[in-house]
């Protein structure tokens, strides 16, 4: 039965893609039977992390239901998103579920006014009609995120920076007014110095406006900083789950331990040089029988290397490891 006071439920949700021809093809899960909620009642920011290839995309695009389910359901306000079919329900949908991409410049076309954008947006969703109602429809939007329509009108892309430009994105997002948002690594094309001011800008949203977020990211930092809960991804998987103080503060997980320990430590006058790199995406690891971190775990055990691990309920959080199944048998999800 599905509880109509979630603002998003997400049950046990899997994608296979097949790489390669018919015969010698590889069956890929990218997303393995992930599942979370999020209320309705308060809104948060809930953080997906991971290396590249970890899975954090293709669960966006499916609760965007820009792909299609392998299995599972995913609801919104007790709506079966996976039912939806014709383009009134789509557009419903997505006036309430607003998404934010990672590069600013490949959102806008070079060649289009930034305005024309926000005015399409207003006028598709039946936000205003005539033009001085759209004007401030468009300027409200604009003032939210600390631009405004007289700094935008008129302007192409490339007389904008990368920060007002993504500024201008999560404007645009905004007009429909969404009770969800899903950014999409929406601060690793901005300068570092612009970062923090989107990052804010999320959380005042969460604060003043009362939009939840779903924050897709690698950087650690910023996900400590901005999150309420986090879900720590590895080949398609949750392996670790919980309020962010606890998991980012005390991970259990050996793989959440491995990432945390690879953000580079601060140093008083010194610039980080060196390329950080975890592992490359290959299908084989997705493939792997057992744990799918069993190749790189310093904990590694015979039975990880032959049975996916169950969760575990520790500490107000989830846990998919070995690890924890003699200690809490009682425990399992």
């Amino acid at each position: 039965m599905v509880n109509n006071e979630k603002l998003l439920s997400v049950k046990d949700i899997t994608k296979v893609f097949s790489i390669g021809g018919l015969l010698t093809g590889t069956r890929l899960t990218a997303v393995n039977e992930v599942y979370f909620e999020m209320g309705s009642a308060n809104p948060e920011i809930f953080t997906l992390a991971g290396e590249s290839g970890s899975g954090k995309t293709t669960l966006a695009r499916l609760i965007l239901h820009d792909i299609e389910l392998t299995h599972g359901s995913i609801f919104y306000r007790g709506t079966d998103v996976t039912t939806i079919r014709n383009r009134k329900e789509r557009m419903r949908f997505m006036e309430r579920v607003q998404p934010i991409f990672q590069n600013p410049f490949e959102t806008f076309n070079p060649l289009k006014r930034v305005d024309t954008y926000l005015y399409a947006t207003a006028v598709n969703y039946g936000i205003a009609k005539s033009g001085e109602s759209t004007d401030g429809v468009v300027d409200d939007a604009l003032r939210s995120v600390g631009l405004s329509l007289q700094e935008v009108r008129g302007r192409y892309p490339h007389e904008l920076s990368g920060g007002q430009l993504q500024r201008v994105s999560v404007a645009r997002a905004l007009i429909p007014r969404p009770s969800l948002l899903i950014a999409d690594e929406p601060v690793s094309m901005v300068d570092a110095s612009l970062r923090m001011s989107i990052v804010n800008l999320f959380k005042e949203l969460k604060e003043k406006s009362g939009v939840s977020i779903i924050y897709i990211t690698h950087d650690l930092a910023t996900a400590y900083y901005i999150s309420d809960r986090i879900a720590i991804m590895l080949r398609g998987n949750f392996v670790e789950m919980g309020p962010v103080e606890k998991v980012l503060s005390e991970p259990l997980h050996p793989y959440t331990k491995i990432l945390k320990e690879s953000v580079p430590k601060p140093v008083l006058g010194e610039k980080w040089k060196d390329k950080i790199e975890l592992s490359t995406l290959e299908a084989k690891e997705f493939a792997r029988v057992g744990c799918k971190f069993a190749g790189r775990c310093p904990s590694v055990m015979d039975i990880c290397k032959k049975e996916d691990p169950k969760n575990f309920l520790l500490d107000e959080r989830t846990v998919k490891c070995h690890l924890y199944a003699k200690q809490f048998k009682n425990s399992i999800l």
